[in-house]
């Protein structure tokens, strides 16, 4: 049993682009935009199942401008299979994110009935939400950044969640049975079908930086969502959270979730994808992870539990069978589905995981624990990690002489999260 008392903590330095005035800022794209709405038009505010950072503020300063122009807005879940692909799962999910119908001050409302569209010759059926269709007209607010299973000019965003996010379950499930092929290549040609339509206004493209802070916020006409989107997500690429070493034995994951990725664990971060089609990164290369936990913001919805290797029986019962596997069977990446091994305490997956690794003396062993793949500014390291790194000007050490568990085998770094 692995029993070192001698990790660091380090703190990382990224760029810190944090907007102050979030309300004014999106009540100044939104005068220098005007979008065009009606007095008495229905405004739909389509939101996604992310854990965005000041989205209750971002949404609610949309809806205080659609009332002031004489529009009834309302909140519409845009979320794809998420939320158990249910109404009141997808309600759920806005509730544990400050978004309801007493905060807003306007309805929301919900369905997974969809209006099927006509598919411009395309291979794949179109579908939007009947409530967002027999609206007036939609605004849709979202983060720009990488995607989890590919990568390209346009990836998680505003053009994805016209297509999965508007068409509902039914629109999730047609896309994703053609594979990375249908997230590549299909979403922008579907979101083209539906732009089309001009149901879309604009949307609310958010970018945060690598402290998860507000960092850009812009109105998008829907005209200029597919020139300024891949301006948008190149500026989310340069500002993400990296781990601060390319080689790692053992990654404790403190806790996976849906609010950090929509595979709970962010493949960019950790190097795994999961993917039979797709290849793996070359880094990070790590040889085993460990996840302890799933916040509660994800509903039990444990997609992206395969990436790990092994996992605490803590998190084991927290999973929602039924919501992970809807949302696992709709991607139809069924890797990211399988349950890796169980163990009983936090100390003892650990140690499975560091046996996985085949023969390492303790003190050679590189070994880093985080809260999560979202939150990368603070994190402890072993020793020989931090020989690699110490000499890097963004990496700051903190203290030293830390032990990850205690005497019960529970984790107890970042234990006043």
């Amino acid at each position: 049993m692995y029993m070192a008392n001698s990790f660091i903590k380090i703190r990382q330095k990224f760029n810190n682009r944090k907007i102050e005035n979030i309300e004014n800022v999106v009540l100044d794209e939104l005068h220098k935009h005007e979008p065009l709405v009606q007095p008495e038009s229905k405004i739909a505010i389509g939101l996604g199942s992310r854990g965005i950072f000041n989205l209750p503020l971002i949404t609610k300063t949309v809806v205080d401008y659609l009332k002031g122009k004489g529009a009834k807005p309302f909140i519409l879940p845009a979320m794809g299979s998420h939320g158990g692909a249910n109404v009141n799962g997808q309600i759920e999910v806005l509730k544990s994110y400050g978004i309801t119908q007493q905060q807003m001050g306007v309805p929301v409302l919900a369905t997974m009935d969809v209006v099927e569209l006509s598919a411009g010759g395309l291979n794949n059926k179109v579908f939007m939400n009947r409530i967002a269709f027999e609206s007036d007209g939609i605004i849709l607010i979202n983060r720009i950044k990488p995607h989890t299973d590919y990568h390209s000019n346009i990836e998680s965003g505003l053009i994805k969640m016209s297509v999965l996010g508007l068409g509902s379950h039914a629109q999730a499930l047609e896309i994703h049975k053609f594979g990375v092929y249908g997230l590549k290549e299909l979403i922008p040609k579907t979101a083209k079908v539906v732009l089309s339509t001009e149901k879309i206004i604009g949307g609310i493209g958010i970018v945060e930086d690598a402290y998860d802070h507000t960092m850009v916020i812009r109105f998008l006409e829907s005209d200029g969502f597919f020139m300024e989107e891949p301006e948008l997500l190149k500026c989310a690429k340069e500002n993400m959270a990296t781990l601060p070493c390319k080689n790692i034995d053992v990654l404790i994951i403190k806790t996976m979730g849906k609010n950090y990725s929509g595979v709970g664990m962010d493949s960019n971060v950790i190097g795994r994808i999961k993917i039979r089609s797709e290849k793996e990164p070359a880094f990070p290369n790590i040889k085993g992870i460990v996840v302890t936990d799933i916040t509660d913001e994800s509903h039990g919805n444990a997609l992206g539990v395969g990436l790990a290797d092994v996992i605490t029986k803590r998190l084991f019962d927290k999973i929602d069978f039924k919501a992970t596997r809807e949302n696992v069977r709709t991607s139809s990446f069924l890797e990211r589905g399988k349950i890796p091994l169980v163990a009983d305490t936090d100390q003892q997956a650990f140690d499975i995981a560091l046996r996985g690794c085949g023969f390492l003396l303790p003190e050679s062993a590189r070994i880093v624990c985080i809260r999560n793949t979202s939150n990368l500014d603070e994190l402890f390291i072993s020793k020989p990690v931090y020989q690699d790194i110490e000499n890097n000007r963004s990496v700051e050490k903190i203290s030293d002489n830390h032990c990850l568990f205690d005497e019960a085998g529970r984790l107890i770094v970042f234990e006043k999260d």
